[in-house]
């Protein structure tokens, strides 16, 4: 699978040829300023929850693009009134098969507002199943108990979790995610973008290291093979 990170917490990963993009926040984040949204393809665009550093670019790539739209029922309805047609309304616990693969949505301790106050439901993770291999995204959230279910039906390959701190877990308990799901390899979102969210990459890195784990930090516009 093909990863591409376009800062915070948003990134395309190519699933079996579908491109899927999450949390999309390009345009209004000064530290990426070099990446042009219309250049972005996506078939389906992922929504954890509904803060303005999540979905500041959801209307404009998905016009263009004409993906589908995966998130709460809440969040779908809201772009919807904006001209979204194509979207999948979904809620925390349920699972959905693409042509790409199964998501299913799980528990995220966080808060989910739109940009214009509206409530933008219960913020949520994905976990996605697919032929190309499995993965999980947590969304923003705080360590939770609850991830410990997800070995339970998925065997991952990687995990995305978020580690600036503040607003989300930290490196520390994202390594304690890590452990609780199963999973070595660790991508790091929600970091940098803000001062609130500075963190010591070395630092983080020797964390994980210690811990048995292996945590990848990307540039914003890298790509990887993972």
């Amino acid at each position: 699978m093909l990863f591409t990170y376009y800062g915070q917490s948003c990134f395309g990963i190519v699933v079996n040829g579908a491109k899927l993009l999450f949390d999309p926040f390009i345009t209004p984040n000064e530290k990426a300023k070099h990446i042009n949204i219309n250049e972005i393809e996506a078939d389906y665009i992922l929504i954890s929850h509904g803060h303005g550093d999540h979905v500041a670019d959801v209307e404009a790539i998905a016009k263009r693009t004409g993906a589908t739209l995966v998130s709460s029922f809440e969040i779908t309805n809201w772009f919807e009134s904006k001209g979204c047609i194509r979207y999948q309304p979904m809620n925390t616990g349920g699972k959905w098969k693409f042509e790409f693969g199964t998501v299913k949505c799980v528990n995220a301790i966080h808060s989910s507002t739109m940009p214009d106050g509206a409530s933008g439901g219960n913020p949520m993770g994905f976990v996605i199943t697919s032929d190309d291999g499995n993965f999980y995204y947590s969304g923003d959230t705080a360590l939770t108990l609850d991830m410990q279910l997800i070995p339970s039906y998925a065997s991952l390959d990687f995990c995305i979790l978020p580690v600036g701190d503040n607003f989300t877990m930290g490196y520390e308990d994202a390594a304690e995610a890590a452990i609780m799901v199963g999973c070595k390899t660790v991508i790091g979102v929600h970091f940098d973008t803000f001062g609130f969210i500075t963190i010591d990459h070395q630092k983080a890195k020797d964390y994980f290291k210690m811990k048995g784990l292996e945590l990848i930090l990307l540039s914003i516009g890298e790509s990887i093979d993972i």
